[in-house]
């Protein structure tokens, strides 16, 4: 029995310095806490970093705790701050418009890991994180389609903001859709907001009498201008998270972010003793980014074989999009 216990500590030291991550996930939970500027069911933003989250689960014992609808600063720096204090190991603030807060915060708690997005910038802070989504990526491959399949010649694109991921989309949206078609009017409205749904609804409809046929938009606020479209049967293309379900007879395809690839490097890092100072991407070609399409919705092959040629090129680099230039 004794050799038996000598052998097997043996062993579990070896694990450890071999694969440190093994033993130390088996641990107690991991706690992580989410603020996020609007509804953890929005179909946009937020959504998509709390699944994030609940995809790591299925393999990783973690308690999360989430404060949604911070639209405010002060208050998700509140939370930011709050959570801290709690002692959680992994604090996401999922706004860009966070970072001041995070900047002034995260030197106070040097024992928690923080991670931001959509960001560049860790502030040169040893435990702040940033993540990105390459949404251009996604961007233009919608663009591409929506100029594939537009009858009117117009498209056109409701922003909230022109920052960070959104604006990302945006340009990347009107670039594969004059790639596909010099001729394409492409227009877009940036309303100032993420989370005006009336103002949303009107962008939608301005550009709707101005001859748009296909429309696309970036943010918490779309739902305005879904229900837009949807009342005059013009087809949507969805970013963020899989918007089929708010209108599915126009919703023709989504981007859909998949938080999880590097909310797992993340997580691996602080493992192994490193709590920030790194900056982490999703994009086509590492499957943090990926094309849902709506299979009840009556598209073209050609429009989607388009769309498919688009998503090869930007995985291969044929393809250059404005966030990899």
């Amino acid at each position: 029995m004794k050799k038996f216990s000598l052998s097997l500590s043996a062993v579990l030291l070896a694990l450890f310095l071999l694969c440190p991550t093994l033993l130390l996930a088996s641990g107690k939970a991991l706690r992580v806490a989410i603020i996020a500027p609007s509804a953890q069911n929005d179909l946009a933003f937020t959504q998509s970093i709390v699944e994030g989250i609940k995809a790591i689960q299925k393999d990783r014992e973690i308690d999360l705790a989430i404060t949604d609808g911070t639209f405010v600063v002060e208050d998700a720096a509140a939370a930011i701050r709050d959570y801290a204090k709690k002692g959680y190991d992994l604090v996401i603030a999922h706004g860009s418009q966070y970072g001041g807060s995070l900047k002034e915060i995260a030197p106070d708690f040097p024992d928690t890991a923080f991670a931001w997005g959509t960001a560049a910038d860790t502030f040169g802070l040893p435990n702040v994180s940033s993540y990105e989504a390459a949404s251009d990526e996604g961007g233009y491959v919608m663009g591409v389609m929506a100029a594939a399949m537009s009858k009117k010649g117009g498209v056109g694109v409701v922003g909230p903001i022109e920052v960070g991921d959104a604006k990302l989309y945006v340009d990347g949206f009107v670039q594969g859709a004059k790639a596909q078609n010099p001729k394409i009017r492409a227009k877009v409205n940036y309303i100032g907001s993420f989370s005006d749904v009336a103002l949303a609804a009107e962008a939608a409809r301005a550009h709707i009498a101005a001859g748009a046929d296909v429309l696309t938009g970036t943010a918490q606020m779309v739902v305005g201008a879904i229900g837009a479209a949807r009342s005059k049967r013009v087809a949507w293309f969805g970013t963020q998270a899989n918007q089929t379900e708010l209108a599915p007879e126009i919703v023709v395809a989504s981007q859909v972010y998949k938080w999880e690839v590097i909310l797992k490097k993340i997580i691996a890092d602080m493992d192994n003793g490193v709590k920030g100072g790194r900056m982490y991407d999703i994009n086509l070609a590492n499957n943090g980014i990926v094309i849902e399409f709506n299979d009840a919705y009556k598209l073209a092959p050609g429009v989607k074989e388009a769309g498919m040629k688009a998503i090869e090129g930007i995985k291969d680099g044929s393809i250059k999009t404005g966030h990899r230039q």
